[in-house]
């Protein structure tokens, strides 16, 4: 029935704020809705959407998880640019960190 994951949805109180947020880490818009918009990451075929509405909680229960090949770089940049992130985390096989958008949306980068 299901062939594959076609976007990972995140709520944003600002959509134009927020595209030019994810735009300054590298992300590309794909396409331009009325509320929303979509953005690919690298050369990943799961794609990133943001859609503005309310914020209701201080932090979202569904997440983008992304990959990268030299983790601690990307942990470094981050900091360097002033997002939050948290401490980096290794459960044995994974490294991994969270990072928070402008509205303070959950998501994560690791290594394995």
């Amino acid at each position: 029935m299901f062939e594959r994951i076609d976007t990972v949805c995140l709520t944003v109180s600002n959509v134009e704020r927020s595209s030019i947020w994810y735009q300054e880490l590298g992300f590309q818009v794909a396409f331009r809705g009325g509320s929303y918009q979509v953005f690919t990451i690298g050369n990943g075929g799961v794609p990133l959407t943001i859609e503005e509405g309310s914020i209701s909680s201080n932090e979202n229960s569904t997440y983008p998880i992304f990959f990268t090949k030299d983790i601690k770089s990307t942990y470094l940049k981050l900091k360097e640019i002033g997002v939050e992130v948290t401490e980096l985390q290794d459960d044995g096989g994974n490294t991994f960190f969270d990072f928070y958008d402008i509205d303070n949306n959950k998501l994560q980068v690791c290594f394995w």
